[in-house]
């Protein structure tokens, strides 16, 4: 079973998108993603990489995590792309097909973002969805 800390180790909202070409992995990841785990990994030697969840909550029904995490698990997807590690836990495994992973910073907010083609809705603050 994987082992994480109990922290999350960033926020994150999710945006609905159309596809616009077949997924070519579970997830991807942008060069601003790349870098940003690069940094949040940075001096923690214990963690493998960030581990990408779903839990109930929020007003739209569904909501992404982010953890630390020690090992992957048996039923995890590991996606592994320009040196970064990211596990998909089993249960977010289907609402993350085709989904680009992306870090976005302005003067209010520093996220990682999910553009999801699968999502149906979300909420207004972009923190839940519904498939």
């Amino acid at each position: 079973m994987a082992s994480t800390v109990g922290r999350l180790a960033a926020s994150a909202t999710v945006r609905a998108v159309k596809r616009k070409f077949p997924p070519r992995a579970a997830l991807v990841l942008t060069p601003a993603a790349v870098s940003k785990i690069k940094e949040i990994l940075q001096g923690k030697p214990q963690f493998i990489g960030l581990k990408v969840g779903v839990q109930q909550r929020g007003c739209n029904g569904l909501s992404y995590t982010l953890d630390y995490v020690e090992e992957k698990g048996k039923f995890d997807e590991e996606v592994m792309q320009d040196g970064v590690r990211v596990i998909i836990d089993k249960k977010a495994q289907l609402t993350l097909l085709g989904t680009e992973m992306d870090y976005v910073e302005d003067k209010l907010s520093a996220e990682f973002v999910f553009n999801n083609p699968n999502i149906k809705g979300t909420c207004g603050c972009g923190e839940s969805f519904s498939l």
